[in-house]
């Protein structure tokens, strides 16, 4: 009761209504009635994930959810509360470093949001207000407001339109930032309303808002003198969305109805699911045996510490007598304190650094994918696009591929090629292959030798030309791209043998799909003409240079379940007639069976060349069925309850009975490259699943295939979705079975929730194979968000599948180069940097464990704090930075022609644990050669010419020395790819370490209040002993490396060639896997 009060106060429903009423220009339906301001959201957009107030707090809340930073704050946390033998600075600084770099790069990210909200909320627009053109700010729209747009804008909210400039009252749209087709589609002004806008008294009366692009129920009531309100009905033809933009139509008019983050575009941009890579993953393992092994060096000291001090005399030295508050303090808080304190001095085995060179290799590493001059298009003038850098090396791991087909696969630029009437086959002339059935062709046609008869001849290009939503485009707007050139031969449709000449203008055809382009087109080269549509009437030019009239009666739009459309026209005689066209499952059903044999043979086969198919039918109406038609489809769409349910039970009443007249087959050319670029990756291993809306078989060699799969949308969902619970996994293990033995899968006629669904399905089975899924249009949006990587066709449906995607390129050739030179490569940089990172560590933190053995447990650092805190930040970070960023072991050519070098890297190849284990007994093998190598030297206490012997501090300073030479040699040695920027950082490294040592041994800092390492390096320079030392152990160490690259050198002078189909190992890592 109390939440409900509180609600009714502050003016909010305890329950959301289902529909909302909004007031046109803010003026109430009738005089006598007040308006009462309902509460909507602004219209802001907002993407941004910070403001200046939360930015820190809830950035640093991010960070810390990171294991290795949280873990680095509670050592932190630990040295300042408890004496430990390093000081805080020394976790710190590199907790300090690693926070502030991800919090700048998440920042600038997040300014780059505001940025982009800032242009579209602060974008100018025109509002209606009291009969003036306001100018205000985007942001300031409110639901109801009446808004100007002219051409080429975007629409700023979700709009009803009101008025448009056209004659027809229509509008042009382009939604390629929303669903991702580029086409223009037509929208329609409420009918039958005030052509002064400012005398306009009507509310709208329509569901509240959801994220369906396609959907929208609504009705408006329009008032006039004190009469029952009209009622109007409103749907998708009626809403123009935000982000959509006016083409072809200089201004319109329209009332907001969903505002800011209510609008459709709004509510379908929802984030992204965090992709982890399995390098990220491999990581986590690593660091979880790390963290193991410091806690157990850090058990071993401290039990060892008091089974030593337990000897008699060694608690207590005369020379370091107990406190009294040390004696009374309890025995195991004291235990507790000193594991604490091994586990801050060991704590640098676990490399937080590594954390932010991975950061930086990845954000700067995908400025090579943005920068590749072969990514460019000229024809788009753009390149490749990187939307997710955290995912580069997963281009190296990818196993299935899934690609759609149109616009993808294929240039999504549809020609018409034949059609077939009555079972008859009619070509253009310049069509080559061979036919079937009843019609026989010889060579270049100039009519066939059958034919249907003429009346149907007509009736199908009748049919053509009436049952599309195409408009025509002035003849003053016309485009080049978007004209219809009628300069192609045609075949035999003509009277008595006699070829047609088609008409000498040419016509500009728009419309929401390229199919119906080119099925319009077809008809012209026939001889019949589309002429446009005005005030409800097609106009048609028939062969006889004829016009005919049709009224427009009804539109039975187009949708994927139904996958079919039909028209209602009217003819002068008087004839009703629907008109239908669909793809042959949804088609043959619903026609006459003894019509069907004849059209499915011409069908099948050209499905199977990879054509796209439809079937074309139609229905003469009596006017009683139609009358009872327009009565339900009136009813129907006045509904604001189950609209769809009710308009479906009508179309199916009226589409079935009807008579099959034939079937068109239409043409999408396989883009460039695209058989060659698809076989170089299944020789690279990957297996193929391309969701497709139709076969893909015309010039596509198969040589290397050995077995392919096809399966249709309907028989998909039957496995993905079947009746009986008891089944579903067996069905789903059965097909997933049959798949993984293919080279290739075909999947045709897919919804797009299908092809997420496979893509999760190959995802999840055994050994969670990585999965790439790559389109262009808005519905692969979701198995590209499904996919382990998800790569973005910059092509003709829009940006949609751009934007969501992980990666963006022009066109599918270039996914070639992606993953078989940039992925390859990427992947063993990284692998390489997280084995040398854990290996170095390893290395520098070794002689500090072994050290403890010979100073009584006490805790004493081996090296000097400075050491501790510049080993990872600064002596030894950029070499394997430039190495990660820049190293070619094998040349991209090389990558590119041989496609079986990426099967060695596969399945996470260089970050297993059998090259992870070679690299940690590598690292303590050189800990132990340095810790006892220098031990070795010191055996001979008088080191210097004076006689002076050297203090703990020389011996750890040499033993930092050898330390840093060799990890640094080694990562020189590792190098294949010498740029002047590998030189730079490996050698200016070294030169770094060098002048710091002297420049901090040598100087007083009046900052410090003890100086350890004052002349210790200086001095140490000055024993030859100290350099025989380096210089001997550097050798032994490396000695195994040199050996190798030397062997290698000389029995193999060419590293990058196959044998077997194998690569010859260019890295010494990967003999161990």
């Amino acid at each position: 009761m109390l939440r409900r009060r509180i609600n009714r106060l502050l003016g909010r429903d305890e329950r959301r209504a289902d529909s909302r009423t909004i007031n046109v220009g803010h003026r109430t339906g009738t005089s006598n009635e007040a308006i009462i301001p309902a509460k909507f959201c602004d219209n802001r957009i907002v993407s941004a994930k910070y403001t200046v107030w939360n930015f820190l707090p809830k950035n640093l809340f991010e960070q810390f959810r990171r294991i290795a930073n949280f873990y680095f704050l509670i050592i932190f946390l630990v040295q300042v509360i408890v004496d430990t033998p390093t000081s805080p600075v020394t976790s710190g600084i590199p907790l300090f470093f690693v926070i502030t770099v991800t919090a700048i790069k998440q920042g600038y990210e997040d300014w780059l949001r505001h940025k982009a909200d800032n242009e579209v909320n602060k974008y100018p627009v025109t509002v209606l207000e009291d009969g003036l053109r306001i100018r205000k700010e985007s942001e300031k729209i409110k639901v109801g407001d009446v808004v100007e747009v002219e051409e080429d804008e975007t629409f700023p909210c979700d709009l009803i339109l009101l008025q448009s400039c056209r004659d027809d009252d229509t509008c042009f749209v382009t939604t390629a930032s929303l669903d991702g087709e580029s086409n223009h589609k037509t929208h329609y002004t409420v009918p039958d309303i005030e052509k002064d806008l400012d005398s306009l008294n009507a509310t709208i009366e329509c569901e509240q808002p959801q994220p369906d692009l396609y959907k929208f129920v609504g009705r408006m009531h329009l008032y006039t003198n004190n009469q029952d309100p009209a009622v109007r009905s409103l749907g998708p033809e009626n809403l123009l969305l935000k982000g959509a933009t006016l083409k072809n139509t200089q201004r319109i008019f329209g009332v907001a109805v969903y505002t800011g983050m209510e609008t459709k575009m709004a509510l379908n941009y929802q984030g992204k699911s965090q992709k982890r890579s399995a390098v990220e993953k491999s990581i986590n393992a690593f660091l979880l045996v790390y963290l193991c092994i410091l806690v157990s060096k850090a058990l071993v000291c401290t039990t060892l510490k008091y089974v030593w001090q337990g000897k008699p005399g060694q608690d207590e030295p005369w020379y370091n007598e107990k406190t009294q508050k040390e004696k009374d303090t309890n025995l195991y808080l004291k235990m507790f304190t000193d594991f604490l304190s091994f586990m801050v001095l060991f704590n640098f085995i676990i490399p937080v650094s590594m954390y932010v060179t991975v950061e930086m290799q990845k954000f700067l590493g995908s400025y090579f994918i943005t920068w590749d001059q072969d990514f460019f298009d000229p024809e788009i003038e753009e390149g490749a696009l990187v939307n997710t850098s955290d995912l580069n090396e997963e281009l190296g791991q990818v196993e299935y591929v899934f690609t759609d087909k149109t616009g993808t696969l294929t240039q999504n630029n549809m020609e018409f090629i034949e059609c077939c009437i009555d079972g008859f086959q009619y070509r253009y002339q310049d069509a080559n292959s061979e036919v079937d059935g009843p019609c026989v062709t010889d060579g270049p046609l100039n009519k066939l030798q059958q034919k249907a008869g003429r009346e149907r001849e007509e009736l199908f290009l009748r049919a053509l030309c009436l049952c599309h939503t195409v408009q025509v485009k002035e003849s003053t707007e016309r485009s080049q791209d978007q004209v219809d050139g009628l300069t192609d031969g045609v075949d035999g449709l003509g009277v008595d043998g006699e070829g047609i000449h088609p008409p000498q203008e040419q016509i500009g055809l728009i419309a929401s799909s390229p199919d119906e382009v080119a099925l319009v087109k077809g008809a012209m080269r026939y001889g019949f003409t589309f002429l446009g549509l005005e005030s409800k009437t097609m106009k048609i030019r028939n062969r006889n240079n004829d016009v005919e009239m049709y009224e427009l009666l009804h539109v039975l739009n187009f949708d994927p379940v139904r996958r079919r459309m039909s028209v209602i026209v009217r003819a002068k005689s008087g004839d009703t007639i629907l008109f239908c066209k669909g793809a042959d499952s949804s088609i043959f059903p619903r026609v006459r069976q003894e019509e069907v044999e004849n059209i499915r043979m011409h069908v099948e086969r050209n499905a199977k060349e990879g054509y796209r198919t439809l079937c074309v039918a139609y229905k003469c109406l009596s006017a009683e069925e139609y009358n009872q038609a327009d009565k339900g489809l009136k009813e129907a769409r006045l509904a604001l309850q189950d609209r769809e349910e009710r308009l479906m039970a009508v179309y199916n009443q009226l589409e079935t009975g009807m008579s099959l007249i034939g079937a068109t087959a239409v043409e999408d050319r396989l883009q460039e490259e695209a058989a060659e670029t698809m076989e170089a990756l299944q020789g690279a291993g990957m297996k193929d699943a391309p969701p497709a809306k139709a076969g893909v078989t015309r010039s596509w060699s198969s040589s290397n295939q050995d077995f392919g799969f096809i399966i249709d949308g309907a028989t998909l969902s039957m496995v993905l979705n079947p009746s009986t619970e008891s089944n579903a996994k067996l069905y789903k293990s059965l097909f997933l079975q049959i798949c993984q033995n293919c080279t290739a899968v075909l999947c045709c006629r897919m919804a797009p929730l299908q092809k997420a669904q496979i893509v999760k399905m190959v995802k999840n089975s055994k050994g969670s194979p990585i999965t790439l899924s790559i389109g262009d249009g808005a519905n692969d949006v979701s198995m590209i968000l499904e996919a382990h990587v998800g790569i973005g066709i910059k092509g003709k449906e829009g940006r949609q599948a751009v934007r969501n995607s992980d990666y963006a390129i022009p066109k599918l050739m270039h996914l070639k180069k992606l993953l078989l030179a940039h992925g390859h490569l990427y992947y063993v940089r990284i692998a390489h940097l997280v084995q040398y990172f854990f290996y170095k560590n390893l290395c520098f933190i070794l002689p500090q464990f072994l050290y403890q053995f010979f100073c009584g447990y006490s805790q004493q650092p081996l090296y000097g704090a400075v050491y501790l805190t510049m080993y990872n930040i600064c002596f030894t970070s950029m070499p394997i930075l430039a190495y990660s960023l820049l190293e070619q072991h094998i040349c991209i050519q090389d990558l590119l022609d041989n496609a079986t070098l990426y099967r060695v890297i596969a399945k996470n190849a260089m970050l297993r644990w059998r090259p992870f284990l070679y690299w940690t007994l590598l690292g303590v093998f050189h800990g132990l050669l340095f810790f006892f190598g220098v031990r070795f030297l010191f055996s001979n206490p008088a080191l210097q010419d004076n006689g002076q012997v050297f203090g703990n501090w020389s011996y750890g300073t040499i033993v930092f020395t050898v330390l840093v030479l060799t990890v640094t040699l080694k990562l020189a040695l590792d190098t294949r790819h010498w740029t002047w920027i590998n030189h730079f950082v490996i050698w200016g490294s070294l030169a770094f370490y060098v002048f710091f040592s002297f420049l901090w041994g040598g100087t007083i800092w009046p900052f410090l209040s003890q100086q350890r390492l004052y002349f210790v390096f200086a001095n140490m320079l000055s024993s030859v002993s100290a350099w025989l030392v380096i210089i001997l152990l550097v050798l032994l160490s490396l000695l195994p490396e040199i050996l190798l690259v030397v062997f290698r050198k000389t029995h193999s002078p060419n590293t990058r060639q196959l044998s077997d189909g194998r690569l010859l190992q260019t890295s010494r890592i990967n003999q161990f896997l």
